[in-house]
């Protein structure tokens, strides 16, 4: 018969105390749903509603509120054992999610505004195969960071008694953008402007139109807060934006009011792309994107020297450089009947190690994929295309997503299809295991 697991590694552990004061709020948040959903309705309600009525109201609302979010964090438990991290929740209907750690692949901590004053953290893990991410919150600031370590040093191989003596790996700053540099950015970038004239112009065109306040507003609300999380949003978002190197991974670290630690799995991202909109190339500025297989990380540079950024991809992707300018192949001029002016800004770049392709003309975009990530390629020509004796070539990547090299050449492009399989497979045979704290 098996020996049972050691008495420590199934110790069922609860999350921090201010938790039940965060649950608390869900009954509100119905309510408050509710009167939103149908405002003529609550406030009709709320009219009849008498001082004595209201009081009573609250006092059973508030001590209720007040239970719900107790007994939710007293049935909520956490345990590492010696192969997965198990999470039993659920007042009513139970819940328990088995998560394997040799799956793991991202574990982040955030920490919105309240937290932070707090000293609690959240943390949230990505699994392979899963949409969702599971999350523990919250736990101490502290007890977070050493949870989130032992689970990586766990993933990554290490003997259950030793992997709480391992610790969080060092860090070594790669890349930090300043918040002036990161402002001039969101400046130049034209979507902002184009959302905000289109939230000053719309409503008062509606008004003059039909002179109902409730239509303005139903206008004027979405592209106002559009304009907002484009420049104002995104400038919190991303602020202090630090990426930064250690054996289990890229560590972003970003955040203005909610502080989040994000880790780039190793091994896991399919494609880098380099974005690059008209007025920051005098400045010879970038924008680093990233498509992980199974993870919502999307961002790896919010802004950066064309250099600077190369350099950090050449850390997620290693042995891997991004193609210059000059490297790439244009569009075949008689594309042009497809595609006119745009066109110009299609190119492909093939090395040794990735495929690359390029479009867009005001915002330039250059989608760098890797051969073993690589899944399927396809070759598409629709009628005018085949007059014209031109194709598109679609690469599939692990996180479903497809690079597109758009108005080839029909020849040249099914050489690039024979040829990207051969790499492809060449690729996935020669490529290193994606492993936690894997040594270089």
């Amino acid at each position: 018969m098996a020996s049972a697991p050691p008495a420590d590694a199934l110790r069922e552990r609860r999350l921090h105390p201010v938790t039940p004061f965060r649950r608390a709020w869900a009954p509100i948040a119905v309510l408050l749903g509710w009167a939103v959903h149908d405002m003529d309705q609550a406030q009709r309600q709320l009219a009849r509603l008498t001082g004595t009525t209201l009081t009573i109201g609250l006092a059973v609302l508030v001590p209720a509120a007040a239970l719900y979010g107790f007994l939710t964090w007293w049935f909520t438990h956490f345990a590492v054992t010696n192969t997965e991290l198990r999470i039993r929740t659920g007042l009513l209907f139970r819940r328990t999610a088995h998560i394997r750690l040799d799956r793991l692949q991202a574990v982040d901590i955030t920490q919105p505004l309240a937290a932070r004053l707090l000293g609690v953290a959240k943390l949230k893990l990505d699994v392979v195969g899963t949409d969702k991410k599971d999350e523990l919150s919250f736990l101490g600031e502290k007890e977070a960071r050493d949870l989130r370590a032992e689970l990586l040093a766990r993933a990554a191989g290490f003997a259950p008694e030793s992997a709480r003596e391992v610790g969080e790996a060092p860090a070594r700053q790669l890349l930090h953008t300043p918040p002036r540099t990161l402002a001039v950015s969101l400046l130049l970038t034209g979507a902002p402007w184009a959302m905000l004239l289109a939230a000053l112009a719309v409503p008062a065109f509606l008004w003059f139109l039909t002179h109902n306040l409730w239509t303005v507003i139903a206008a004027g609300v979405p592209l106002a807060g559009g304009a907002f999380t484009h420049s104002a949003g995104r400038f919190i978002k991303e602020y202090d934006w630090t990426v930064g190197e250690s054996q289990d991974g890229l560590r972003i670290d970003h955040g203005l009011l909610d502080r989040v630690h994000e880790t780039v799995p190793p091994g896991r991202v399919q494609t880098v792309r380099l974005v690059e909109p008209l007025l920051w190339r005098r400045l010879g500025w970038v924008r680093v994107e990233l498509h992980v297989a199974g993870s919502a990380n999307s961002v790896l540079v919010p802004v950066a020297p064309r250099e600077h950024a190369e350099d950090v991809v050449a850390r997620v992707l290693p042995g891997i450089a991004v193609p210059k300018p000059a490297d790439f192949t244009p569009a075949p001029r008689r594309g042009r009947w497809c595609v006119p002016v745009w066109w110009r800004a299609y190119g492909v770049a093939v090395t040794e190690t990735a495929f690359a392709a390029r479009h867009g003309l005001l915002r330039r975009h250059v989608s760098l994929v890797p051969h073993a990530k690589v899944q399927s390629v396809r070759l598409t020509q629709g009628p005018w295309e085949r007059c014209l004796r031109v194709a598109d070539l679609h690469l599939d990547t692990g996180a479903n997503k497809t690079v597109t090299a758009r108005l080839r050449d029909a020849q040249e492009a099914a050489e690039l299809l024979r040829a990207q399989a051969d790499r492809s497979r060449t690729g996935r045979r020669e490529a290193r295991p994606d492993r936690w704290m894997s040594q270089k």
